[in-house]
């Protein structure tokens, strides 16, 4: 009866999407418009740098990784798996294909360690390199029979579809390690803080390695690690990681941004982006009609309000909340990062834009122009070599606005689903041919590496950071962070313990500059884990001639003297233990120059607090090409056009004398240094006293009040109250009270402190006030009242309880199915219960859903009975009867009160009696019986 049943009901979602398949072509652009936004085939390879030392060989798995979500067709994967040499020559070759359908699918492959005749390989590093295609699995069927490895060649030569190409190094036998220029890791948060430590303690902790000390003449920066890439509920992330296995419906899940934040300060990142896509502020993957833009628009704001807020509470961390802009399909996810409008291409029925400003969906040349206008800074995310971020029918396609607009380019992710919190995540995947591919074509980008956290373990997946470097002494803030950004002052690791800096005849990467005779690149490494280098790459390409980006060298310095012309120039060094880093760029106009004159240059600096002005005059023979400013022997900023000043927060450095030095460049390099100048900073002494603050509760039930009173010399700016621990609620005005739902608490003694805090966010904690709650408690007598054991505690027609099907549960996967066979029938459905006679109040609620094909609005044809019967199934009471004249689209709760049958064994029953016609069907969900 249950296979009658689905097949019927199968039958029925068959003849409707007949009825969606003969829709206008309007409507197919319609259903397209819907498609998950993660809908794409993605394919990832782990190769395991070494080999197993206690195994004493070179073998070893590589692991491959296949998903496709929302996939509506099996799909067979064909795969060629290639061993190259070092001088790209293919080694040894391997071919396989796989099923996949809506799960992910793991591969493994061993290999021996050895060449394909048996023979032992050289010493060497070499590449393992993955091609991967999804294919209907009905389209390879009906290809003409063949070996494994004509099918997948056949498969892989048509570019139908989206092909991947992964490549990892691995390493063979024992190799020399390369010659590392000398360099002192740059401070970084962390060290700093253990410098501060231990000059305050005198001591180092057992077993702790001892503070960096400041190499001598080093770089003027500390490096920042973090992720730039992630996504909460304001979106679709912030999945819970005990249920999180993908993508979340928008707006759904538990965690937004502060959350995300807090997670990522609390597992050591120094800063966090939550990137939230920009069409999802609607509720809806696809496009809301129904969406009130005013709505949408306070939730982008409330994001911002949010990193804000959590900022200024929490200094040394930088939280950013900015847009994930355009979809994957036919388009391209790009960041921006410090946008302060919603930015959308959709409206809602009543034709209102569901966004703040209009941004044409995959329009990347006009939202290009609009962040160079606005100054907003972007990323390309995950980019694909082709059908992404397309100008002219161009992938990758250049503008000059889009040069100034886009900053970064991501050459690694983690898996985005990810649910990993101990940074050991094997899945990840590599963007590098892509991003080179931007800087061909003109894009001054620099390389950054994320998680793209959909799950609640916001940089916890794996070790991979983006490094940004701020000047010494400048603050972990938005505006130092987007100059950071702009200036290309950015590297990617997949070790938060290591640094790449790569530098030129005295620049460092992100620069551009102009140069005359020999260029000297010098890739720098340091690790403070200890991590050696096994290999060390520079590459070479020429801005604007959309070519491949070539190795130019395998040492760590290189000497060379470029053709007259432009070209850019990073570093590419494997460690040890495989992990890989990336420096940012660095980009080089060669000439004929020989101008040996350096500039003339004077300093001067007004203002003793607040925002004061460092200027400079600068004069040189040719021209001067950029001005830089050291206040105390610290660089604190850069001018590259006259008049030549820079506005520093004087905030940032201590009441006393302070010495400015200017330093003026000429294309050709040559550099001139300014006389000292002396200044004085005499900011206002800062707020140090804290409020007082008492608190105080009312109420021992329902609703509570939480109250305090709160003083400060100054001023209070808000009150936050605690409970057992934990916030409750914060009051930004006096009086300061909130009121608190007593029912979150248990029955029992709880304890209350209030927090005070003034502007210059000092705090003043209160007493801690004990109160009592005494709610009187409720008890659910249903059991498995949402069906998900199955039919576990009910007793029910065959086939009543069911997952599947053209109906939906309300929630979970079951629910209780009656009739529906467009047939005479009764199906029944019941739960036996004792109502305890003690209880003060007993109610039962369900939630119904009533599917009819009946077109009658006057005869109810078919009818569902909701009855109360006593153990031996004598009815007591008909509650209510529902008919196909209820029918609808959406559950509907019921609820009743079943106070009179306290003290007694009742049945919750339910019959429903169809006709010999037309199907009607009475679904219901989530029933609960709660007696208080």
């Amino acid at each position: 009866m249950q296979g009658l049943q689905q097949a019927s009901k199968l039958k029925a979602l068959a003849w409707q999407l007949s009825l969606i398949c003969s829709v206008s072509f309007a409507g197919i652009q319609t259903a397209q418009a819907s498609i998950p936004d993660h809908h794409e085939f993605e394919a990832s390879l782990h190769v395991p740098y070494r080999a197993d030392a206690k195994a004493g060989a070179e073998s070893r798995y590589f692991t491959m990784e296949f998903e496709y979500p929302y996939v509506t067709k099996e799909q067979t994967i064909t795969w060629r798996l290639e061993l190259l040499g070092s001088d790209g020559k293919v080694v040894d070759r391997w071919y396989g294909t796989e099923k996949l359908f809506k799960k992910t699918v793991t591969a493994q492959m061993f290999w021996s360690g050895r060449g394909p005749t048996g023979a032992a390989l050289k010493d060497g590093v070499y590449q393992v390199r993955l091609t991967a295609k999804a294919t209907d699995t009905s389209a390879i069927q009906a290809a003409p029979a063949s070996t494994v490895a004509s099918t997948v060649e056949r498969a892989l030569a048509v570019h139908d579809t989206e092909i991947i190409t992964q490549s990892w190094p691995l390493q063979v036998g024992n190799l020399p390690t390369p010659k590392m220029p000398s360099f002192a890791a740059l401070p970084t948060k962390a060290s700093k803080a253990l410098l501060t430590s231990s000059t305050a303690t005198a001591k180092t902790v057992a077993g702790a390695a001892p503070p960096p000390a400041p190499a001598t003449g080093s770089l003027p920066y500390t490096i920042y690690y973090g992720n730039l890439h992630s996504q909460t509920n304001h979106s679709d992330g912030g999945g819970e990681l005990t249920s999180c296995t993908g993508a979340q419906n928008p707006q759904s899940a538990a965690y937004g941004p502060t959350d995300a934040y807090q997670y990522a300060l609390n597992k050591g990142l120094d800063f966090l982006m939550t990137s939230e896509h920009n069409h999802m502020y609607d509720g809806s993957d696809s496009t809301n009609a129904s969406a009130n833009p005013a709505t949408a628009k306070n939730l982008f704001q409330s994001g911002l309000a949010a990193a804000s807020s959590f900022n200024s509470g929490h200094a040394g961390f930088l939280a950013i909340y900015g847009l994930e802009w355009g979809v994957i399909n036919n388009g391209g996810h790009m960041n921006i990062f410090n946008s302060s409008d919603l930015l959308g291409w959709e409206y809602n029925s009543s034709n209102q834009l569901i966004a703040d400003t209009l941004t044409a969906k995959n329009d990347y040349a006009g939202l290009y122009t609009l962040m160079r206008q606005r100054g907003w800074i972007g990323q390309f995310n995950h980019p694909s070599s082709s059908g992404q971020f397309l100008v002219n029918g161009t992938a990758l396609g250049y503008t000059a606005d889009g040069d100034q607009a886009m900053v970064a380019c991501e050459v690694l992710n983690t898996s985005a689903f990810s649910t990993n919190t101990t940074e050991t995540e094997t899945s990840r995947s590599t963007y590098e041919g892509a991003c080179n591919k931007a800087l061909e074509a003109g894009f001054h980008v620099a390389f950054t590496t994320d998680q793209d956290n959909h799950c609640a373990n916001w940089g916890a997946s794996y070790t991979n950071r983006t490094g940004i470097l701020l000047a010494n002494g400048a603050a972990l803030n938005s505006a130092n962070f987007v100059d950071a950004m702009k200036a290309r002052r950015i590297f990617a690791t997949m070790d938060k313990t290591s640094q790449i800096i790569l530098t030129a005849n005295g620049h460092i990467m992100g620069e551009r500059f102009t140069n005359s005779g020999p260029l000297t690149l010098v890739s720098n490494f340091a690790s403070t884990s200890g991590r050696t280098v096994s290999t060390v790459v520079i590459y070479e390409g020429v801005p604007g001639r959309n070519g491949t980006v070539t190795q130019l060298s395998s040492t760590a310095t290189t000497t060379i003297t470029p053709a007259v012309g432009e070209h850019f120039y990073y570093a590419k060094i494997t460690q040890d233990d495989g992990k890989i880093l990336w420096s940012a760029p660095i980009w080089v106009t060669q000439s004929n120059s020989t101008d040996s004159t350096p500039p003339t240059v004077s300093a001067g600096e007004s203002g003793t607090s607040g925002n004061i002005t460092l200027s400079a005059s600068a004069t040189d023979n040719v021209g001067v090409s950029k001005v830089e400013f050291y206040v105390d022997g610290a660089l604190k900023g850069t001018a590259t056009s006259t008049p030549y000043s820079v506005t520093l927060n004087s905030t940032t450095l201590t009441n006393a004398s302070h010495s400015l030095v200017a330093k003026a460049y000429d294309a050709a390099n040559n550099v001139g240094t300014s006389s000292t100048v002396s200044f004085t900073i005499n900011n206002p002494v800062s707020d140090t006293t804290p409020p007082t603050v008492s608190a105080s509760e009312s109420g021992t039930s329902g609703n509570i009040t939480l109250s305090a009173t709160a003083t400060d010399n100054v001023g209070v700016s808000k009150v936050e109250f605690y409970v057992d621990g934990a916030l409750k609620a914060t009051s930004t005005s006096s009086p300061y009270s909130t009121t608190l739902n007593s029912t979150t608490l248990s029955n029992g003694t709880h304890s209350l402190v209030a927090k005070a805090y003034d502007a210059a966010n000092n705090i003043g904690t209160s007493s801690t006030v004990s109160f009592t709650v005494n709610n009187s408690t409720s008890t659910q007598l249903i059991s498995n009242g949402g069906f998900e054991s199955g039919a576990s505690s009910w007793t029910a027609s065959s086939g009543v309880i069911s997952t599947g099907g053209s109906e939906a549960s309300r929630t979970g996967s079951y629910k209780a199915w009656l009739n529906g066979y467009g047939s005479a029938h009764t199906d029944t459905l019941y739960q036996q219960v004792t109502i305890p006679a003690a209880a003060t109040s007993a109610s039962l609620s369900f939630w119904l859903k009533v599917s009819s094909d009946e077109t009658t609005t006057t005869q109810a044809y078919d009818t569902l009975k909701l009855q109360i019967q006593n153990s031996s199934g004598t009815v007591l009471a008909t509650l209510a009867t529902y008919s196909n004249l209820n029918k609808g689209t959406t559950y509907v709760n019921k609820t009743f009160d079943l106070s009179s049958y306290k003290g007694q064994t009742i049945r919750v029953y339910f019959v429903g009696v169809e006709g010999s016609v037309t199907a009607t069907s009475f679904l219901i969900d989530d029933i609960s019986v709660i007696a208080q």
